[in-house]
């Protein structure tokens, strides 16, 4: 059967860890036991039923023999009323220990589904033939067969159903003298369609209770994805909040903390007295630049790359004279033919140049940069360089967004390190697929390279 070979081709749970395990061979058949060979191929292994019982085992027992008691006594007491057709006389000793075997064998019909329907069916088939075939004696037996079907015993169900209703309408048969053909047929015609609704019960049981854990699956999985998006939303509102800080607001802090460094080192070199207020605000500012940098580690997480928004490559040359406001000598080259941009190419230009600027005036020292945009047929190339001084760059790699590395020049090791700045230029131009190098320039300095692709143009230069 399909079944069959799926669950023969399935690794064990058990195999060790480095087991070998072919994929898409058939593995060798395991020794199966004999209930097994009568399962259905589209019902779980017995083991997947003991091992959802298991537990709640002790439960079980207690319950299952709770109900075989007190089927037992009913049967028993049955057997004691007026009418009844089977007195003690006629069952003896040996008729009462059927019913009680038959009884309880239902205190293992869902830790034991297939042994206690044997069990049932052994004893009750035996009391049918030795008394007589009572509508009522078969109901340990119909429990034994709705359990055995819910368990996914389908086969042994409908085998021992037919099995007794076999034996019954035999002993019925031999005894048509006593009864007519019509009472004949209604007494087996009623234990037919009772076994019958026994078999469909059980089936209809054991597929509500896989839809019902289906379900709660479901549940749990929908549930866990919640979480999981509502995990990633509040990162990437984390990473766009740290990105925007660190783009916008640390630009700022810079800018006052390089202006009031210019301004106390000038009071100082003309010999004036630098006024209390103009030091109190560079305090302030390198304490501002600490903190913010505190805070961007903390909210700054992996993610994908924020939305676009204000910032655009048309307004660079805001930023240079920014930086030639702060003291620092930038110029600003446009090659090609300016057009509109992509907003997401808009953004990443923008923040790389501003992000370049910002570190060429926190850790250049007295040094010049200069700021080239050139607009090609199918990329946006951002390019800025200063010349201040650093250490020897025998001890820091170049950087690229492909992960190499290699040696030579001079560098500032602060700006290689791999902090918040660098680390979104280079998760912004990797989002738009770009290329993006960092490091040493020929004659010393720092260079920043940013390739943006664009959609090809007919005409732009």
């Amino acid at each position: 059967m399909d079944g069959d070979r799926g669950r023969q081709a399935s690794p064990s749970p058990l195999a060790s860890p480095g087991s070998p395990v072919t994929v898409g061979a058939p593995a060798s058949p395991r020794p199966r036991a004999f209930a097994d060979l009568l399962a259905f191929p589209d019902g779980p292994a017995l083991s997947d039923d003991r091992a959802e019982a298991g537990p709640r085992r002790p439960r079980f027992y207690a319950a299952d023999a709770a109900i075989a008691a007190v089927v037992a006594v009913l049967l028993a007491v049955a057997t004691l009323l007026p009418g009844s057709p089977s007195g003690p006389a006629q069952l003896g000793v040996a008729g009462y220990l059927l019913l009680v075997g038959g009884s309880a064998a239902l205190a293992a019909r869902r830790t034991a589904p297939v042994t206690a329907l044997v069990v049932a069916a052994a004893c009750m088939l035996a009391y049918a033939l030795r008394v007589h075939p009572e509508t009522a004696t078969a109901f340990p037996l119909l429990m034994t067969v709705f359990s055995a079907a819910t368990a996914g015993r389908r086969l042994w169900a409908a085998s021992v159903s037919a099995a007794y209703l076999t034996g019954v309408l035999l002993v019925e048969l031999s005894d048509l003298g006593a009864r007519t053909p019509r009472e004949v047929v209604d007494r087996v015609g009623l234990l037919v369609g009772w076994f019958v609704a026994a078999n469909v019960a059980g089936v209809v049981s054991r597929q509500r209770r896989a839809y019902l854990r289906q379900a709660e699956q479901r549940a749990v999985e929908a549930e866990r994805t919640r979480e999981e998006v509502a995990l990633r939303r509040a990162g990437e509102e984390r990473l766009r909040i740290a990105r925007e800080l660190h783009d916008s607001l640390t630009h700022s802090i810079s800018i006052i903390k390089v202006q009031a460094g210019v301004a106390v080192h000038l009071a100082r070199k003309r010999g004036d007295d630098v006024p209390a207020a103009l030091l109190a605000i560079q305090d302030a500012s390198a304490d501002a630049m600490r903190e913010l940098r505190a805070t961007l580690e903390v909210l700054r997480e992996p993610g994908p790359d924020d939305a676009p928004g204000t910032a655009r490559a048309d307004r660079i040359g805001e930023l240079v004279e920014r930086a030639r406001s702060a003291g620092v000598p930038a110029t600003l080259a446009i090659s090609g033919t300016p057009r509109a941009l992509p907003p997401e190419v808009d953004l990443a230009a923008y923040r790389i140049v501003q992000e370049s600027l910002t570190n060429v005036a926190r850790h250049a020292g007295p040094a010049s940069a200069s700021v080239q945009v050139r607009y090609l047929p199918d990329a946006l190339v951002v390019r800025v360089e200063d010349d201040g001084g650093g250490l020897p760059a025998a001890a820091t790699p170049r950087h690229g967004t492909d992960g190499t590395s290699e040696t030579g020049g001079v560098v500032r090791p602060e700006a290689v390190r791999a902090g918040v700045g660098l680390t979104g230029m280079r998760e912004r131009v990797s989002a738009l697929g770009g290329r993006l190098q960092t490091g040493p320039g020929a004659d010393g300095g720092f260079t920043i390279h940013a390739e943006l692709p664009l959609p090809a143009t007919e005409g732009a230069a």
